[in-house]
């Protein structure tokens, strides 16, 4: 397969030294002409908890000339019509389109490409961009997973080469019930994506901190109940049943164990930074409408409160339009939404 990483951002980079550095030919194509030029002329260079720089093939959207088999998308899911539309000259006539963004973007994915043409991947590790050619890897080696699937459940050959390409970076699980995978990252990223963007810290500090990882706590729950109206299974991740270790119901023994187990649950990614704090802090727009914002939506079509869920998208837009800055301060904000 001719494939690309098209937004080879934080994760994308990482992603793309990884499959470079085990002799596949990949493009890497970003907008951030710096970045392009950094790592072409001096490689993909990957800190955090591995150490490695890797000759990479890093281009811009204008540079495109190629027709790709395959493009990874890494790009913020907001444009993903205008930008599908835009690609379609690079694609061949069967090309896919694996999507590995946050929230449910499969949907609008197959909007452009068609259902056939769909693959989402799920991404249970992380990384945050430091500076032009250089990305850290947030998450523990040995804790990094994809879950890789069609919206239909449907596995052929063209899902086999996928997986195989990026099992060169790590482990793929092949899912059958896939949107309950994506509600595993999505209930993820809620919690501690959103708490991160909140607060200006990591996962590990949204979990630790006891007043922000209440409203963690809160917001888990909150997923969990929109699913379980919606018919949707939350599928383990990494073999961990999100459900039966989190969920509860009342303000029994099960919400003390499930309150004390965030923390441990989340420990080998507490460096992560979420991405839409990094977007934050670059005074650009981020995904919560893609990500705590779909939560709210099901809830609202479905009849479930979600008073958190709310909450963070509130203090995010507010962050966006300059009246709150990310700063535990802003968990103050959430008083009063268990009564």
């Amino acid at each position: 397969m001719k494939a690309a990483i098209y937004g080879a951002g934080s994760l994308g980079t990482v992603l793309g030294a990884y499959i470079s550095k085990a002799g596949v030919d990949i493009d890497l194509i970003t907008r951030n002409k710096d970045h392009v030029d950094a790592m072409n002329r001096d490689g993909a260079k990957i800190i955090g908890t591995v150490n490695m720089t890797v000759p990479v093939h890093a281009l811009t959207p204008d540079q495109m000339t190629e027709k790709y088999d395959l493009i990874i998308l890494m790009t913020k899911q907001l444009n993903n019509q205008q930008v599908l539309t835009e690609l379609k000259k690079n694609m061949t006539d069967d090309c896919i389109v694996c999507t590995m963004q946050n929230g449910l973007p499969e949907l609008s994915v197959s909007e452009v490409v068609g259902e056939d043409r769909t693959m989402g991947c799920s991404v249970a590790w992380g990384a945050t961009l430091h500076g032009h050619g250089v990305s850290e890897l947030t998450s523990e080696p040995d804790s990094m997973t994809f879950g890789l699937g069609r919206m239909n459940g449907k596995k052929d050959d063209k899902l086999m080469e996928v997986k195989a390409l990026l099992e060169n970076m790590c482990p793929v699980e092949i899912e059958d019930n896939f949107m309950g995978v994506r509600w595993s990252k999505l209930l993820i990223n809620s919690a501690f994506s959103g708490m991160s963007a909140v607060i200006g810290g990591t996962f590990g500090d949204a979990a630790e901190n006891k007043e922000s990882r209440v409203c963690c706590q809160n917001i888990i729950k909150e997923c969990i109940d929109v699913a379980n109206a919606a018919g949707i299974r939350i599928e383990p991740v990494q073999g961990k049943d999100i459900v039966k270790l989190l969920y509860y119901k009342g303000s029994g023994l099960k919400k003390k164990i499930s309150f004390f187990l965030i923390p441990i649950a989340i420990k080998k990614h507490r460096l992560l930074k979420a991405s839409m704090l990094q977007d934050l802090e670059k005074g650009r727009k981020c995904e919560i409408d893609a990500i705590n914002g779909v939560v709210c939506a099901y809830g609202r079509k479905y009849g479930v409160k979600t008073p958190y869920n709310d909450k963070v998208c509130e203090i995010i837009h507010g962050i966006e339009d300059g009246k709150y800055t990310p700063s535990f301060d802003n968990v103050k904000l959430f008083a009063g939404l268990d009564k």
